[in-house]
């Protein structure tokens, strides 16, 4: 993918033609071979941000494989954005799936330079406090060019990294009269250059400030420009300082806030500095609506009257930002002039808002999981709605990162009740987005939350969404740990749903580490307490994945018994179509691997036909492409099969797992075998134990290495393929099903 991240070119950018100039330099310029990077440093308010996106649109058509930006919020009143999370966002706009992410900091900058080697990249990097936060996301390769802005010097990119530093200072006279001049043009007649003069000083001739007075100028047209610098002469002398800071650029530009703050109408003001306290980094027109407690209407209104008035920046339809001193201000307002309960009434009511908001998203994405909301919101909340799935992940893709800002706040200020509630209800959505990240860490805070409010049944919600993202994750051990946790506290207090729910989370944990017998006492379990309860959906699920873990085992006989069981209880409760398909793959398995090859392409066509209905789910799709490519290749039809595994993988390469990336690779090796390309099969075989030693259990890689021997033998690799048989029979001896058993026999086949 070639990602596009660059916000807007800068309307109306007046000046800096010198610095223009030096970037321009610079940025031919090398540091012994490796990666280029120039910090633009320089004061709050200074326009650092306009100038490297300004200079970023200038040169951008040198960067043909892409432009990278990120705010790293290192000014924000917030937590800073972590580099690992930044490499989240660089990772998936370079077309990383979100399942294929690692989930250590390292890992994913390892992979963040591969990607970019030998690329030509723009990368930039605004608002960075530290080195710490820059050195991580810079690129391993000189052809990638990179711009950090800061308000520090970031001296030791210099001393280690080889950073250019270009320090900006303020604008000259004539740039910021000319900057005076253009936001006001159209709007003023023509201004005395000396009162123009005298404005640029009082502003420090710094850019944001020069906008705010600007602005306020071009909206009173027809009031002298000397009354209103009467007006800003008057303010600073009232202003309270914001910091302990006592420059003259920072007190210039606290003055200009709070001249434009005071000259607001008395709602607006209220709007201004309650949006302040909003946690997340930017923010739609129904958060703001909860947050101040207008109308979604009404407060549309404020937020263009603020943008206007360049007090906030609109950066899409309906969505707002503050630059990080404005944030700053409109908090610091809020705590002088509204009551510690106005505050945390204000924080309660978006939290309200996005907790219920999430609610209807989820219900959108499943129907598995009840809701974790006993009531309804509080009056005034206008939480959206969504008429399809699509809708919702769109939605929570955009407030993703204000989602976990608000669980972070909501633990800060003691709101416990919807600490937990929102990690609990946001769950299937951070599964369907593979947000592992956000989903252990808000998991956590609610499980810190639940046990201070003594209530039991929500920190077994949480170590169930823990066990969820262990086992995603690939770390079965400790998912396992969190389920029965889960388990043990359901029972405690009577919860069958959720004991059901983390019994099947037991046996998923148990099917990955391949202990097949634990796993289908535990989907037995489940079953049982799905049927006790009433609840045909689950035990369909309890149903299903009990075939599955049969076949595993190799016993199909089993496995076509439940999954009809299954698919009949699925048709006679009129459950989801898609939730067919997965036991009809059960029977489509078992009956290919009884030789009943006709029956089982029958399951395939009617799964085929539920498909086409409607858009799949990823995992759904694959499984049944899975299940086809299988098929073809037991019938004789390897070309065929080869096709299909071509669709798999692309397929997997968009989810990001790795552990069926190794399995489609090892069909394919199986193919190329039958086609008698015996050098290329033991290639594809290669990567496929590759990937298993990485990603898989000890019994996939040792099936992987058992197809790896033919295919080594019949290239007169007898040594390597002895070595796979050796290998794969270490790897089996823990296993003693008719799988395992079945394994064993064909590393040993009989002479011809």
């Amino acid at each position: 993918m070639v990602p596009r991240q660059l916000p807007g070119d800068v309307p109306g950018f007046v000046g800096r033609a010198d610095e223009l100039d030096r970037l321009q330099a610079l940025e031919g310029a090398t540091s012994g071979g490796g990666v280029r990077l120039v910090v633009v440093a320089g004061t709050a308010g200074a326009g650092k941000t306009s100038l490297a996106v300004r200079f970023a649109h200038l040169i951008r058509a040198r960067f043909p494989d892409g432009q990278l930006f990120v705010n790293l919020r290192g000014y924000d009143p917030g937590r800073p954005l972590a580099p690992e999370a930044a490499l989240e966002r660089f990772l998936r706009a370079l077309g990383v799936a979100a399942n294929a992410i690692p989930a250590d900091g390292e890992e994913r900058a390892e992979l963040y330079r591969s990607l970019l080697a030998e690329r030509r990249v723009l990368v930039v990097l605004d608002n960075a406090a530290t080195v710490g936060q820059v050195r991580p996301l810079l690129p391993g390769d000189a052809g990638c060019l990179v711009v950090a802005t800061s308000r520090g010097r970031l001296s030791g990119l210099a001393v280690r990294d080889g950073a250019h530093r270009l320090t900006l200072g303020l604008l000259t006279k004539a740039e910021a009269i000319s900057l005076l001049t253009a936001v006001t043009a159209g709007y003023r007649d023509r201004d005395e250059p000396t009162d123009l003069a005298e404005l640029a000083q009082l502003c420090a001739r710094l850019p944001l400030a020069l906008r705010i007075a600007a602005e306020r100028a071009a909206a009173r047209p027809h009031m002298p420009l000397t009354d209103l610098i009467a007006d800003l002469r008057g303010e600073s002398s009232l202003w309270d300082a914001l910091s302990t800071d006592d420059d003259v650029e920072a007190d210039a530009v606290r003055t200009v806030f709070a001249w434009s703050y005071r000259a607001l109408p008395g709602p607006a003001a209220r709007v201004f500095r309650l949006l302040g306290l909003h946690p997340g980094p930017e923010f739609g027109a129904g958060a703001a609506a909860a947050l101040t407690g207008y109308s979604v209407q009404q407060v549309r209104g404020f937020l263009d009257l603020l943008a206007g008035a360049h007090l906030l920046e609109q950066t899409g339809p309906a969505r707002y930002q503050f630059h990080d001193l404005l944030r700053a201000y409109a908090a610091d307002q809020a705590h002088c002039e509204d009551s510690l309960e106005e505050q945390r009434a204000a924080l309660a009511r978006v939290a309200d808002w996005y907790l219920y908001t999430a609610d209807a998203a989820t219900r959108s994405a499943q129907a598995l999981r009840p809701s974790h909301l006993a009531g309804q919101p509080a009056p005034g909340i206008e939480p959206l709605a969504f008429c399809a799935y699509g809708e919702a992940s769109a939605w929570y893709t955009a407030e993703r990162a204000n989602l976990l800002a608000l669980v972070r706040a909501t633990a800060v200020a003691g709101l416990d009740e919807v600490t937990w509630q929102l990690p609990a209800t946001l769950d299937p959505l951070h599964d369907a987005h593979s947000a592992l990240d956000d989903e252990l860490e808000t998991a956590r805070l609610g499980l810190a939350a639940a046990r201070r409010l003594g209530d039991r049944r929500a920190e077994a919600a949480m170590q169930q969404i823990m066990g969820y993202a262990h086992r995603k994750g690939g770390r079965l051990q400790p998912a396992a740990e969190s389920f029965r946790a889960a388990f043990d506290l359901q029972r405690e207090v009577g919860g069958r749903l959720g004991m059901l729910e983390a019994t099947n989370g037991l046996g998923q944990a148990y099917v990955g580490q391949r202990q097949l017998d634990r796993a289908i006492d535990y989907f037995s379990q489940t079953l049982a307490l799905a049927q006790d309860e009433g609840h045909p959906g689950w035990s369909a699920t309890a149903l299903d994945n009990l075939a599955y873990a049969y076949n595993e085992m190799g016993r199909p006989e089993q496995a076509t018994e439940l999954a009809q069981q299954s698919l009949e209880l699925c048709r006679s409760a009129g459950i989801d179509s898609q939730q067919l398909v997965n036991p009809l793959l059960s029977l489509a398995r078992a009956s290919r691997e009884t030789g009943h090859l006709t029956r089982a392409e029958e399951h395939l066509n009617t799964a085929a036909g539920i498909l086409a209905g409607g858009v799949a789910f990823r995992p759904v799709e694959l499984g049944f492409l899975l299940e086809q490519a299988a098929l073809a290749l037991a019938s004789g039809h390897s070309e065929q099969a080869l096709d299909t595994y071509q669709q798999c993988i692309s397929l997997t390469q968009a989810m990001g797992d790795k552990r069926f990336e190794a399995m489609i690779y090892d069909g394919i090796g199986q193919a190329l075998q039958h086609l008698d390309r015996a050098d290329e099969a033991a290639d594809f075989h290669r990567t496929a134990v590759s990937l298993a030693r990485r990603h898989a259990n000890a019994f996939t890689l040792a099936t992987t290495l058992t197809h790896l021997a033919p295919a080594l033998d019949r290239t007169g690799q007898s040594e390597p393929a002895d070595a796979a048989r050796a290998e794969a029979e270490t790897l089996l001896t823990p296993y003693a099903d008719p799988r395992a058993d079945a394994l064993r026999t064909s590393l040993h086949p009989p002479p011809p």
